[in-house]
């Protein structure tokens, strides 16, 4: 009995000891042990793609480059510091002489009629617009219509078999999430950098009237606006539209519309020309501290009246100048712009509810919402 345990000890042994090679310089050989070093590793859940050629394949075709050209008047001798001055000399005849500019930037394709998205500065006051795809085709662009106050232009060309982007009017992007952003910066040509969202909801930074922009780190440059920041699997989530730079370059803070913003823009000027936004003809200011001292405020939330249009929403319904806007609606206004963005999306012809103080006594009024007017120039 001995010798049997004794054999199959030195047995036990010597399998484990063959096994521990086996593992050690073969684990192939093991019924799912680890691959060696010439197979590829397996996939982790969740893990980020190893690259993104799919994504940029499916979106680059409908990135598109747009050259404008415009002729300007240059000036024949150095100008005067007075604008008044400057603003006569420029009338005088053989002052100065028109040349013509040239620009460049980017735009997306994202109709297969040829309906082209871009921004407003990219191509404004231009005399002449072309656009050339990635496969080479050039075609002279049409100006459907604009929006200096978002900064964003629809184009239309007429070629036949355009690739349209991926557009979904409603996607959703979170901090961190991963985005490229597909352009022509320099005029070097189309050109993919890649970076994350860095935040959402940006606004306030004065370059439009209307702001909700996407930061992101993927690298924007001039010549750049109005190309496609693009998610990971390809579909536009944003227009780029501005970089925030001390040197011209790239400073890893870029912005770009939201494509739901872009989509719903998109289609009210294919549907009515321009943008429809609600209106009360009336000019809202912050309130300062200062101010909220002198109007005896708590605090200084809402909105104050600093003008108001003869004949408009606002003044047919009673609002005057110096009433503090302190709810729409029902829900309390926090200061001027966030007052004017919550009647931008307002129907004509609704009504909208104020509450309002006024010498220190609460009203509340009912003001058939207008139309706003067009802006008549650039809001950047």
């Amino acid at each position: 009995m001995k010798r049997l345990w004794l054999i199959f000890a030195q047995t036990v042994t010597v399998c484990l000891g063959i096994l521990f090679l086996v593992a050690t310089l073969r684990p192939q050989w093991l019924p799912g042990g680890t691959p060696g070093t010439d197979a590829a590793p397996a996939a982790v859940p969740g893990a980020a793609p190893a690259s993104y050629a799919a994504a940029v394949a499916r979106a680059a075709p409908s990135v598109v480059n747009i050259y404008t050209a415009k002729h300007v008047d240059v000036p024949l001798v150095p100008l005067p510091a007075d604008p008044r001055l400057e603003q006569f000399l420029r009338g005088l005849p053989g002052f100065t002489r028109r040349e013509a500019s040239t620009s460049l930037g980017s735009g997306v394709i994202v109709r297969a009629d040829g309906t082209i998205l871009t921004n407003y500065h990219v191509i404004e006051a231009a005399d002449a617009i072309e656009v050339r795809l990635r496969d080479g085709r050039r075609a002279a662009a049409k100006l459907v219509g604009a929006d200096p106050e978002s900064d964003l232009a629809v184009l239309k060309i007429g070629l036949p078999d355009l690739p349209a982007i991926a557009f979904d009017p409603a996607p959703s992007v979170r901090v961190g999430d991963v985005v490229l952003a597909i352009g022509n910066p320099f005029g070097v040509g189309q050109t993919t950098t890649q970076g994350i969202v860095s935040a959402v909801g940006r606004n306030r930074l004065g370059l439009n009237t209307y702001e909700d922009f996407i930061q992101t780190d993927a690298a924007i440059n001039p010549g750049n606006s109005g190309g496609a920041l693009i998610d990971a699997r390809g579909e536009l989530v944003g227009i780029n539209t501005a970089i925030y730079s001390e040197t011209g370059g790239s400073l890893g803070i870029g912005f770009a519309i939201p494509a739901a913003a872009a989509h719903h823009i998109l289609d009210e000027i294919l549907e009515h020309g321009r943008v429809r936004r609600g209106w009360l003809g009336l000019e809202p200011q912050d309130i300062t501290p200062d101010l909220a001292q002198a109007f005896g405020l708590k605090d200084t939330r809402g909105a104050i009246v600093a003008r108001i249009l003869p004949g408009g929403p606002a003044a047919r319904a009673g609002v005057r100048v110096g009433d503090v806007i302190r709810s729409l609606d029902g829900q309390p206004v926090e200061d001027a712009y966030d007052l004017v963005n919550r009647l931008a999306p307002l129907p004509a012809d609704s009504t909208a509810r104020l509450a309002l103080l006024r010498q220190g006594k609460t009203l509340t009024l009912d003001v058939r919402v207008g139309v706003r007017p067009p802006a008549r120039g650039p809001a950047r």
